[in-house]
């Protein structure tokens, strides 16, 4: 990989963990809330480790199962691409 791509997912890692954290903050002040499909959607651009920190630290989305089992299949599926890629 690029040092350019290693550098857009780490900021997309870090954006991703920063919403999981903000949508638990309005969850918990009762505010508007960032949809499923965004934060689903972020880590599917490459944000997967962040949205699993981000559930882990915030405790956010930890029992809804297409977060508690989607976020680690999105991560396997980019590991084997980038393997794939890289083959």
């Amino acid at each position: 990989m690029t040092q350019t791509i290693v550098y857009i997912l780490i900021g997309i890692n870090i954006l991703t963990f920063l919403v999981y954290g903000i949508d638990k903050w309005k969850a918990k002040q009762g505010c508007w809330r960032i949809s499923e499909a965004t934060l689903l959607i972020l880590a599917v651009l490459g944000g997967s480790i962040g949205a699993l920190l981000g559930m882990q630290v915030w405790h956010h989305k930890t029992k809804h199962k297409k977060f508690k089992y989607g976020l680690p299949l999105i991560l396997l599926a980019q590991i084997v691409l980038i393997y794939l890629l890289n083959k």
